[in-house]
């Protein structure tokens, strides 16, 4: 793709005034998902003894574990797999890579993984400041989310995220995925916004840029880990407080 993103970091632009409705992502975008996974398995791998069970390598197992939960995500995107298949198949291949068989165990894990990560509070740098701002600048907020219902209205709650957003649109409730275009326009009817006055503020390139783009909205890549990539989004920033110079 050749880029058209405007590099906020190297041309500071401030023409958000024509938006109206700002419809960010959640996952990795806000609410750090990484961070999180990690701290909820570290006390999964204490309190379920996985080290004793052969695991010797926790760092590994996170990132194999995060490997095969964004390879399980494709699938689930283009309707290879449902949810359930997805949840505990992820536990079930990360403990097949330390020869580990053990169904049981999976979904032990499954459980617990989902019980104990939404009511973590690890947030990117900013984000509590930027919501505030883009409150007191009177845009109206909203969440355009593929994961779950229950676990995402979980996570907003528990971090604090959810006081800032009138609607939060996840795929449970739309019955679609970003980056389909009919999820987004759920969201404009659910939130009464018309696409020229929104926008869409996300991190993942194949979801939520390509979504906006299907949608005929604007949309603002957060790229956090400053990847090279070329990226056809409206604006590009490396960190949330440079959405200040957008609107």
């Amino acid at each position: 793709m050749l880029s058209t993103s405007r590099n906020i970091t190297n041309s500071p632009l401030r023409d958000g005034g024509k938006y109206k409705h700002l419809f960010f992502d959640l996952d990795h975008t806000l609410w750090d998902f990484e961070a999180n996974a990690r701290a909820t398995l570290e006390e999964l791998y204490i309190a379920l003894s996985l080290e004793e069970k052969g695991i010797n390598d926790f760092n590994l197992f996170y990132r194999n574990y995060l490997a095969h939960n964004e390879m399980l995500w494709e699938r689930y995107r283009n309707g290879f797999i449902k949810q359930d298949e997805l949840r505990i198949k992820r536990m079930r291949l990360a403990l097949l890579d330390f020869k580990i068989a053990n169904d049981e165990l999976a979904e032990k894990m499954n459980v617990q993984f989902l019980e104990l990560l939404p009511t973590r509070t690890i947030v990117f740098p900013y984000c509590f400041e930027i919501l505030d701002y883009l409150v007191e600048k009177k845009y109206a907020l909203h969440l355009i989310t593929n994961g779950f219902e229950d676990v995402q209205h979980s996570k907003l709650k528990y971090s604090g995220l959810a006081k800032y957003f009138t609607e939060v649109i996840t795929s449970e409730s739309s019955n679609s995925l970003k980056p389909n275009k009919e999820i987004f326009e759920y969201a404009f009817s659910k939130s009464n916004a018309k696409p020229e006055e929104s926008i869409m503020i996300g991190d993942n390139v194949d979801v939520d840029i390509l979504g906006a783009m299907n949608a005929g909205i604007d949309s603002v890549f957060v790229n956090h880990n400053k990847i090279e990539i070329q990226v056809q989004s409206t604006y590009t920033v490396t960190h949330l407080q440079q959405l200040e110079e957008i609107f």
